[in-house]
């Protein structure tokens, strides 16, 4: 199975329309798009998910606007879209079909390409905030730390299942999708694009 986006070449960077954050504030959050081919036979459903591998794992460091992250800090996962159930005959997502600008608060849970739509990462980020709090379904796209000094990559993957549907709660996380989808997983595909908002020197 191969995917590909017409959204953004492999490995080079994603647009700001595809972002939730830019230099000036908030981009254009739509959801980019997706392409696969060569999928296997028996697949039921899909799965998609989109995974920023390069987060900062020391919140106090990226509250801290003054002081670059470096580039060798640890870094963690940051999700920022989760779609299960999406049919076996769909080959392609459009952009911008599943989210298109930022909608504080959070979608509600929906569905994406015939899918069911998951919580990303921004639920626990905005937790607390008074104007951006509350439950992320579907897409969000990249908001970066401007002061970190890394390019982030966002890695969006496509697991083909040999099931319709995966055994998982009414809000459910990334996490929750790995562990239903154990011994599921026919084939993965995987393309990703890149994104900083750091105009600092290195």
């Amino acid at each position: 199975m191969k995917i590909h986006s017409n959204s953004f070449e492999h490995g080079k960077p994603i647009p700001a329309e595809f972002a939730m954050g830019k230099p000036d504030g908030f981009g254009g959050n739509r959801n980019p798009q997706l392409v696969w081919e060569a999928v296997p036979i028996g697949t039921k459903s899909f799965a998609l998910l989109c995974i920023d591998t390069d987060a900062p794992t020391d919140g106090a460091l990226v509250a801290d606007e003054s002081t670059p992250i470096p580039v060798a800090h640890p870094r963690g996962d940051f999700v920022h879209w989760v779609v299960a159930g999406i049919p076996a005959d769909v080959r392609e997502i459009p952009a911008g079909s599943c989210s298109d600008d930022v909608t504080k608060q959070g979608k509600d849970a929906g569905t994406d390409a015939g899918g069911r739509r998951g919580l990303n990462d921004y639920s626990g980020w905005f937790a607390g905030d008074a104007v951006m709090g509350g439950q992320y379904f579907g897409y969000d796209g990249p908001y970066p730390p401007a002061h970190d000094l890394r390019v982030h990559r966002y890695f969006f993957r496509l697991f083909a299942l040999d099931v319709e549907t995966l055994a998982l709660p009414q809000a459910f996380t990334a996490g929750d999708v790995f562990k239903a989808m154990n011994g599921h997983v026919l084939t993965e595909a995987a393309t990703y694009g890149t994104y900083t908002l750091n105009t600092r020197e290195g």
